[in-house]
């Protein structure tokens, strides 16, 4: 009797175990993505809400947590978390570094260091959380993967961390190529989009709103976004001190970079019934937009171009993108999410910024990239731009065409990052 309740209750309890363990292996991945950089460019926000929205689409059940920065432009923390928290309810967000003795600075990123089966480091302009990563590596031993950045080079210890990672994603192929030839040995490491073309966040009625009040009917604008060389951080956020040689190079360009901008304008505004729109997508553009657009531009055209004169956030800059002919300009991350949401979008570039902008070849969009420096690039500007006003129907399918290769893309990047969570 005795050695039969002993059989029963070790059977019992290894049926307990195989529950519990089944039970584990059918849990929801946990993934901590380390993402928001700052909160003064409505791309670099846009990168952790697109990476958000292509997990929960590619990975349904999935739980994410967001690793985010902390940023010194307090007063825009709020409504961006906010924004975020509106599309993503169950997205908690953390914030704070891991010490030289492995443990968080915060209870939240400890909880969620703990909590979570896999890093992810999305989109940026580099490996930007290389140092949170390495610390994360060490102290906490659990797989990670990157997620479309762009690279140019690094030292020897984040050529190896690199090495370690389960797959990199790069967002343009001369990052890809740069990889390769430092030697770094990731198992994956392929062309692999943005996370900002990810991005679906809307606020339809503050768009609409404006549109009305600026008298600008759909379709019937298209959107233009200036910028300098190089950002003037100095301007917008505190404790950062005025870079003489980088404002020496902003000051002699300026006239050179947007002449071409206000030639397509003029032409639109003259040559079509569209209006123009001058937007910004960071704190800086206003400015720029006005001194080195609008008031330079002739009082006939002048009169259908409206200039933006307050910063916006992601989900209203994007609900005005969907609602215009299309957009051009010198910056990237307004036409990712435009691309992403099917709208034509032209890309300016110069010496000066990454390779980023190049990535518009990897998507089939080579006849919509310019480069600044380039004078026979700059001499059709204002024809190409005409044609996206002038032949809608055209500049939507290719537009459509660059979307469906950068969903495949996704799809095929979101199965790996699936596949590299433990189970």
């Amino acid at each position: 009797m005795n050695l039969n309740r002993r059989t029963f209750l070790q059977a019992m309890s290894a049926v307990i175990l195989a529950s519990r363990a089944r039970g584990a292996e059918s849990r929801p991945p946990r993934i901590l993505l380390r993402s928001s950089w700052q909160m003064v460019n409505i791309g670099d926000i846009g990168h952790t809400p697109g990476v958000l929205a292509l997990i929960e689409k590619h990975i349904p059940g999935a739980e994410v947590r967001v690793w985010s920065s902390g940023d010194n432009t307090a007063d825009l923390a709020a409504p961006v978390e906010a924004m975020e928290h509106k599309r993503f309810p169950n997205v908690t967000i953390v914030k704070g570094r891991i010490g030289k003795d492995g443990k968080a600075t915060s209870p939240e990123l400890a909880a969620a260091l703990e909590w979570t089966d896999f890093l992810l480091h999305g989109s940026g302009a580099s490996f930007v959380a290389v140092s949170d990563v390495t610390a994360f590596v060490k102290h906490v031993g659990k797989p990670f993967g990157i997620y479309g950045i762009t690279w140019s080079g690094g030292s020897e210890s984040q050529l190896a961390l690199m090495s370690s990672a389960k797959f990199i994603y790069f967002r343009d192929s001369i990052s890809l190529g740069s990889a390769k030839k430092a030697g770094i040995t990731c198992p994956i490491m392929e062309f692999g989009p943005d996370g900002a073309f990810g991005v679906d966040l809307r606020d339809d009625e503050t768009a609409e709103r404006f549109l009305k009040d600026n008298g600008l009917e759909p379709k019937k604008f298209v959107c233009c976004i200036p910028r300098l060389r190089y950002t003037p951080y100095w301007l917008i956020k505190t404790g950062r001190k005025l870079d003489p040689v980088k404002h020496a190079r902003n000051e002699e360009m300026k006239e050179h970079d947007h002449a071409p901008l206000r030639d397509a304008i003029t032409a639109v505004a003259r040559r079509t019934d569209h209006k123009v729109l001058l937007c910004p997508e960071d704190m800086t553009h206003i400015a720029v937009g006005k001194e080195m657009i609008y008031d330079k531009l002739p009082d006939d055209v002048r009169k259908r171009v409206v200039w933006r004169d307050k910063y916006w956030l992601t989900d209203e800059a994007l609900s005005v993108y969907v609602r215009s002919s299309g957009l051009f300009g010198l910056e990237m991350h307004s036409p990712i999410m435009c691309i992403g949401n099917g709208i034509p979008a032209l890309v300016g570039r110069f010496a000066e910024q990454t390779t980023k902008g190049l990535m518009w070849r990897d998507i089939g969009l080579d006849d919509w990239l310019f480069d600044m420096d380039n004078d026979d690039d700059v001499a059709r500007y204002t024809s190409v731009v005409l044609s996206l006003v002038q032949h809608p129907d055209a500049a939507e399918a290719k537009a459509r065409k660059a979307l469906e290769f950068v969903h495949q893309r996704q799809a095929e990047t979101m199965a790996v990052v699936k596949q590299s969570c433990p189970a």
